[in-house]
C-alpha cells in the first residue's frame, strides 16, 4: 500500500487538551470541554484527518473508577462530538500504573505513555500514516510516546501546568490553546 493511502490523524491526549484536567475524571458533570476543542477538531476532521484520542487512565487502575465508567463516559463524550458533526475514529486507554495500583492494573506495560503502545496500535488499527500525523498533549510524556510512534508533528499546548526545558525540546510547537492549532493546517 503506498503512502497516499493512508490516513492522517490528529491524536490527542484527553485530561488537558479535550477537558479541563480536574483529575481523574470519570462522570460527565465533572467534564468540562476545553474552549475551542470542538472547532478545531472540526477544522481537522474537514481536512480529512481521523481523530483519535489516546490517554492515560491510572484512575482505573487505582481504583477511584472502573473500566465501565470510562467506557460510559466515552460514548457521552463522543455522542458530544458527534454533536458537532466530528466523528472520534477511536479513543484508547492504559488503566495500568507501575507503582500505585490495584493488583491487576500493577505493571510496567507498552501502553502507558510516554510508551508509545496505545499511538501504535491506532496507526495499524486505522491505516494511519504517522508522517502525515499530528499529536497534540500537555505532558512531556506525550511528546515521547508520539516521538517513538513516529509520528511527525508534536504539539505541546498549554493547560494550567508549566513545561521545563526538557518537555519544551520534545515537542515541534508549543501553543498557548488548542485555538491555534488549526495554523498547522
Amino acid at each position: 500500500m503506498n503512502q497516499s493511502q493512508k490516513n492522517k490523524a490528529l491524536f490527542l491526549d484527553r485530561d488537558g487538551v479535550v477537558n479541563v484536567d480536574h483529575g481523574y475524571v470519570y462522570q460527565s458533570e465533572r467534564f468540562e470541554f476545553i474552549e475551542g476543542v470542538f472547532s478545531t477538531c472540526k477544522a481537522f476532521y474537514d481536512a480529512g484527518y481521523k481523530i483519535i484520542i489516546v490517554t492515560n487512565q491510572s484512575g482505573i487502575g487505582r481504583g477511584y473508577y472502573t473500566e465501565a465508567d470510562f467506557i460510559a463516559l466515552t460514548s457521552w463524550m463522543k455522542a458530544q462530538f458527534s454533536a458537532h458533526q466530528i466523528l472520534i475514529s477511536d479513543v484508547y486507554f492504559c488503566p495500568h500504573h507501575p507503582k500505585n495500583a490495584l493488583p491487576e492494573y500493577l505493571k510496567q506495560c507498552a501502553c502507558r505513555k510516554p510508551a508509545p503502545g496505545m499511538l501504535l496500535q491506532g496507526i495499524s488499527e486505522h491505516n494511519i500514516d504517522p508522517q502525515q500525523s499530528i499529536m497534540v498533549g500537555d505532558k512531556k510524556s506525550d511528546m515521547q510516546a508520539a516521538e517513538q510512534a513516529g509520528i511527525a508533528t508534536r504539539v505541546l499546548v498549554h493547560s494550567g501546568q508549566q513545561f521545563d526545558d526538557s518537555a519544551k525540546q520534545t515537542a515541534d510547537f508549543i501553543f498557548n490553546s488548542i485555538n491555534d492549532l488549526p495554523a498547522l493546517l
